[in-house]
């Protein structure tokens, strides 16, 4: 369980959910681990978690959306470790109470949807990229969403941002491939985190299952283990690529969980 053995993974969002279980699995490989959140709680109760299971942390506070508060995260992680192998810019999302359709959109929330998911994304990988140039390589993970993929009736903020992720993502791969700095992302689809809990019904969240190819939805690991494969020497041939991990969300017609119902019996 070394794959990550001896370099430095930045998460952003590591308080909770997705970016937690990434700060776990990554140090599980062997990687130093900063956990950076807003809550400096949240990023503390990871760093803990980490260490109590043998591995290495640093606990960051964060604002992702500000220049001088990602420079200083960036800072710290090479500081306190020496180097910068890994970025995880995994902190985003959208209100959906205010992120609504075209004509009810709170614009206030578009201009923090754009700030919390574009602006973070592309300060992350500016203050990142000069040292893993320095280091002779490294690997950028972003966090888009199969909302950036398809059109809805609501968060019409929320899959504009994720779309500019995934263009974000490939510039940054052909810009910065040729110093061997590789950057992909992942859409996960419906993941069992603590935001879905608080923003979806328990009826919705139960409805979603019929829509995936798979008869579960994801856990907060099952993306993770995606960044550690990305993160890792495994993926070493991969960059500018968007991997989709939504349990077959996106690939079947909307027609299939009736047409299911239609089936003769096994």
């Amino acid at each position: 369980m070394d794959r990550l053995k001896d370099r430095t993974a930045l998460i952003t969002g590591a308080g909770s959910g997705i970016g937690r279980a990434a700060a776990e699995l990554m140090s599980r490989e062997g990687a130093r681990v900063v956990a950076a959140d807003h809550d400096t709680a949240a990023a503390e109760e990871t760093a803990r978690l980490v260490e109590a299971a043998g591995g290495r942390a640093l606990p960051v506070t964060v604002d992702v959306t500000d220049d001088a508060s990602t420079a200083a995260a960036v800072a710290a992680a090479v500081g306190e470790f020496g180097s910068l192998d890994v970025l995880c810019n995994h902190v985003g999302g959208s209100d959906p109470r205010k992120d609504l359709d075209l004509l009810r959109l709170d614009m206030d929330e578009f201009e923090r949807a754009v700030a919390l998911n574009v602006r973070s994304t592309l300060l992350g990988s500016r203050h990142a990229v000069p040292h893993m140039i320095e280091a002779g390589g490294g690997s950028i993970i972003n966090t888009a969403s199969v909302a950036g993929l398809v059109g809805d009736v609501l968060q019409i903020s929320y899959g504009a941002v994720k779309a500019a992720v995934v263009n974000l993502t490939k510039s940054i791969a052909v810009q910065y491939g040729p110093h061997g700095v590789r950057c992909n992302a992942v859409a996960p689809g419906a993941v069992m985190t603590p935001a879905l809990r608080d923003n979806l019904p328990g009826d919705v969240i139960e409805a979603l299952k019929g829509y995936n190819a798979l008869p579960y939805l994801g856990s907060p690991e099952d993306i993770a283990h995606t960044m550690v494969f990305l993160a890792s020497d495994e993926s070493r041939y991969l960059t500018g690529q968007l991997l989709v991990v939504d349990g077959g969300m996106t690939i079947q017609s909307p027609a299939v969980p009736g047409r299911r119902a239609m089936l003769p019996p096994a």
